[in-house]
């Protein structure tokens, strides 16, 4: 199967041939529906744990793309501010829920009973944080974390700290990749000696995200997580680097095919205008989700030129797409429905006869082809205007 329907599971794919071949549209198209939904809707709670004064309420605000003083952020300060687990929504995705759990070993929150009075089973998994090395209530936690069949993963925060420090102290041999290197392996030794096997530690700066080790644990986390959690756990991410937003387009990327075939499928559905409402529906729905993700609605930009000091219009200087700097709704996709036809045709074309499992769908219209071609366009335009607004944003004063 092409990589494309990665997104959509074996038994999907059976399900939706089953109906096909009966000639049941109506069961294959509300499927995909459900899936779609699945997608969408799942749910992702993210612990962030460890001792007093790690930095958890800073990561919590930054895993999130926001600011300490932002309205909706986590309370943060010099002492422990957490008193029990509180969640905070992501801006974009209300059901992306990163947790800001009490220290572990606080007066409230002992070790050996900690994981039962923060409700251990609400989340996903669990972030270890620690400003040096990893104790034994880390590694406790941790333990106990892992015989209940949770993930786990040790971050050591506030690395820009100790290597400020140490170019301080060492001015004519600091080596900041060689202070790295000290810093992780204390940490990875540290938690061998606690009897924790093959321990992986991210190295991060919550105050630049993008440093050190953020992708490597992006990639761990997007390994490791079930298909439908991988997906919003991807799109949610903040728009902090290039390879950030290329997985945002590869996520998207594998959505497009299911939106199409979706939309293929209401057309095949012998109802006067059905098709049409569903096609625009998806694409602007679909559309705006993209626009908001890449961080290019008004909101994300303002945002953006204020933390990198800059003039907002300077960053929409380099938008070359003319659907980004517009308001996306119905009557702006109808305008590109009409003007769309010739690519939908192509793409049916080519789908009737490389994807089998099409059948009826794409004989039903142009709506597959047509919500493809749209959409796959739209994505790559936006996408590369997300990579040129970063790169304004990041461009060094002259």
């Amino acid at each position: 199967m092409d990589s494309s329907f990665e997104i959509i599971s074996d038994e999907e794919v059976q399900d939706i041939r089953a109906a096909l071949e009966e000639g049941d549209l109506c069961t294959a198209t509300e499927r995909l529906s459900e899936s779609l939904r699945d997608i969408e809707n799942a749910p992702l709670n993210i612990a962030i744990t460890g001792e007093s004064g790690t930095g958890k309420s800073t990561f919590v605000n930054a895993i999130r793309g926001m600011d300490d003083e932002e309205e909706g952020s986590a309370k943060t300060g010099v002492v422990e501010t957490t008193g029990k687990p509180t969640p905070y929504n992501h801006p974009q995705y209300p059901n992306v829920t990163v947790w800001d759990l009490p220290g572990i070993g606080t007066p409230n929150f002992a070790a050996d009973s900690y994981l039962q009075s923060v409700d251990f089973s609400r989340y996903d998994f669990f972030i270890i944080l620690s400003s040096e090395r990893f104790k034994k209530n880390d590694i406790d936690l941790a333990k106990a974390v892992q015989a209940m069949n949770k993930k786990f993963y040790f971050v050591r925060s506030k690395v820009d700290s100790d290597l400020h420090a140490s170019q301080v102290r060492r001015k004519k041999t600091f080596n900041e990749e060689n202070v790295l290197n000290e810093i992780r392996n204390n940490c990875i030794q540290s938690l061998r000696d606690g009897d924790i096997t093959e321990p992986q530690v991210f190295l991060l700066s919550f105050l630049e995200l993008d440093k050190f080790d953020f992708h490597i644990m992006q990639d761990t986390l997007e390994k490791e997580l079930p298909e439908h959690k991988r997906h919003i756990f991807l799109i949610s991410l903040p728009n902090i680097s290039l390879p950030v937003l290329e997985k945002k387009r590869q996520a998207f990327k594998k959505d497009i095919w299911k939106l199409s075939l979706l939309s293929g499928g209401v057309a095949a559905v012998p109802i006067p205008g059905l098709s049409v409402a569903c096609d625009i529906g998806i694409l602007v729905k679909a559309m705006i989700n993209y626009k908001n993700a890449f961080g290019l609605d008004e909101k994300s930009l303002e945002k953006l030129a204020d933390k990198f000091g800059k003039d907002v219009n300077e960053l929409k200087s380099v938008i070359k797409s003319p659907l980004v700097i517009k308001e996306i709704n119905k009557e702006l996709v109808t305008t590109l429905l009409k003007s769309g036809v010739t690519g939908g045709l192509m793409i049916v074309e080519y789908a009737a006869s490389n994807i089998p499992m099409l059948g009826s769908m794409a004989a039903g219209g142009i709506s597959f082809g047509t919500t493809y071609w749209m959409l796959s366009g739209f994505l790559k335009e936006i996408a590369e205007d997300a990579n040129r607004v970063l790169m304004k944003a990041l461009e060094s004063p002259v």
